[in-house]
């Protein structure tokens, strides 16, 4: 169990919850499969195991793991509109006369739902990490809707659910910008070979590097010109490597062989061990990362009032 994304939030408050009342509160808005005529469903599943009886919350060393589960049926537009044609040309053809808008509408419903009982359907997980100790909420995916969608799930289930986006004092393309002008980053943080310029205007262009030498003439050609670096790829101490962006979206997160190596070790044989252990293993790392990666950023700011 190895993030590769992170959507980072900050609880507001102190959630008093333990894993068996977070477990019931889950409960109510479980992940089940469409009916017939449903094109999505979502909900909350087991993070670990399948069955009736697997828990929807994985608890460990205080930390705490769910997950969403969507199902949605996939139906092209272009086969909808392509039935849609051949009908209304046929109504058209024997009844002599046109077809306009309203019935058109009403003969599309009908397709749609003629056509969902036999659509594909395509599944989905999305999994979050709670560590309340630190007062953080971390979303595995590199979309903001996606995070947003669990996050608002997990809202209706708890009732309420008092977060926000973490933010820093420093904007992140000024940070990172500095970075790649001096060529060195903050603390046990180093620059790689990857990064996106853009102009500061709004229809400016970009600049997209990658396996590219960042400290070339012409990447600082780009920065003198004023571009700024929208996003990077870094890498922290000997134990991971990501890239983040403008909004402190985290993305493409690799843990290196030293540390999955260590969660095999700590695993033991089974399968179920393995997926604890590299849990908690990224978790702790977390709690050592996160506030590492805030501080060089320029520290975290809290809003006025919070």
């Amino acid at each position: 169990m190895w993030f590769r994304n992170l959507q980072i939030y900050r609880l507001t408050q102190d959630l008093q919850i333990d894993a068996a009342a977070l477990e019931q509160a889950l409960a109510s808005k479980p992940a089940r499969p469409c009916e017939s005529q449903e094109m999505t469903t979502y909900g909350f599943g087991a993070p670990f195991g399948k069955g009736p009886d697997a828990p929807l919350v994985h608890s460990s060393h205080g930390f705490l793991l769910i997950s969403t589960r969507k199902q949605e049926r996939i139906l092209p537009g272009s086969v909808v509109r392509d039935e849609l044609a051949e009908k209304v040309e046929q109504i058209e053809a024997d009844q002599m006369r046109t077809v306009f808008k309203k019935e058109r509408d009403q003969i599309k419903d009908e397709i749609v739902q003629a056509l969902l009982p036999r659509a594909f359907i395509r599944k989905s997980s999305t999994f979050a990490a709670l560590d309340l100790e630190r007062g953080l909420v971390l979303v595995d995916t590199n979309s903001a809707k996606k995070a947003e969608d669990l996050l608002s799930t997990l809202r209706e289930a708890l009732g309420s659910l008092p977060l926000r986006p973490i933010s820093v004092k420093v904007a992140p393309t000024a940070t990172l910008t500095e970075w790649m002008k001096k060529q060195d980053a903050e603390g046990d943080f180093h620059v790689l070979d990857s990064a996106v310029l853009a102009d500061t205007h709004e229809d400016g262009g970009k600049v997209v590097a990658t396996r590219q030498d960042l400290t070339s003439e012409e990447m600082q050609l780009h920065l003198t010109a004023g571009k700024l670096v929208i996003q990077a790829a870094l890498a922290w101490s000997d134990k991971l490597s990501f890239v983040i962006d403008d909004k402190l979206a985290i993305k493409r997160l690799r843990f290196e062989d030293l540390l999955q190596e260590k969660a095999e070790k700590d695993g033991g044989d089974d399968a179920a061990g393995q997926l604890d252990a590299s849990f908690v293993l990224m978790m702790l790392t977390f709690r050592e990362f996160l506030p590492a990666l805030i501080e060089a950023l320029g520290g975290e700011e809290v809003p006025t009032g919070i």
